[in-house]
């Protein structure tokens, strides 16, 4: 269509069709897609799933028996659907709702093995507002705030189930802060460096229902070797040449 482009991830292996000019997925939700580790057979959830292209690659690559998507905006949870069929991932199921609703009629709490997400990084009332309501709701708090995501998490993962998020770095403590109050505990930790001799941009990590305290710091992800050259691991997990 007109307004929209086909985009292909993974060596070619995946294509996502998006908004030409809506929001646009970056590399922090292909590293989140790569990031996770869940069991073949399980229930996925992910929250806020924009085009769904980490919903699309973990049906991909994890071969689970369902992967809900869960998106506010009509127009992208039909684009959700396109993309599962285009990939052929009759796993996949979108579903219009809004993550903070109480009760959402097609899920159940306590129901998933895995809740993944890539909240909006900017906190609410910060920064420039973007005028496209798209780019807006995915990059700034203007609805679903941080704790929201977190609580959602909470709410429909089963007791030892696992969330996993991919967030700014500069909101890591509140971030962690977040999940230990809904008795998600922190278990695996990585940060994403720009490059070697740059601060960390990005955070990922995995947390556990109901889980003790012990967590996993792992080695840094670097993405550029150097200016415009992604890192020879950055290569590998976003499967570029």
């Amino acid at each position: 269509m007109t307004g929209e482009t086909i985009d292909s991830i993974l060596e070619g292996s995946l294509r996502l069709i998006q908004p030409r000019s809506g929001y646009r997925f970056s590399i922090d939700a292909i590293l989140l897609g790569r990031f996770i580790r869940p069991r073949p057979g399980c229930r996925i959830l992910e929250l806020g799933a924009g085009c769904g292209v980490i919903a699309i690659m973990a049906a991909a690559l994890y071969a689970p028996r369902e992967v809900a998507a869960l998106e506010v905006q009509a127009e992208l949870t039909e684009l959700i659907r396109r993309n599962a069929a285009m990939n052929g991932l009759a796993a996949v199921h979108a579903i219009a709702a809004d993550l903070r609703a109480s009760a959402i009629p097609a899920l159940r709490n306590a129901s998933f093995d895995w809740v993944i997400a890539n909240p909006p990084y900017r906190a609410g009332g910060s920064g420039r507002r973007s005028p496209m309501a798209q780019r807006d709701l995915a990059r700034a708090e203007s609805a679903a705030a941080l704790r929201d995501f977190v609580q959602a998490a909470a709410r429909y993962l089963k007791h030892g189930g696992k969330a996993a998020f991919v967030f700014t770095s500069a909101r890591a403590a509140e971030l962690i802060g977040e999940l230990r109050g809904a008795r998600l505990e922190p278990k695996r930790m990585r940060l994403v460096h720009p490059r070697l001799d740059l601060p960390a941009t990005t955070i990922l990590i995995e947390a556990r229902k109901g889980a003790g305290v012990e967590l996993e710091v792992e080695p840094p992800l670097i993405v550029y070797a150097s200016k415009g050259v992604y890192s020879e691991e950055a290569k590998t997990l976003l499967g570029t040449p």
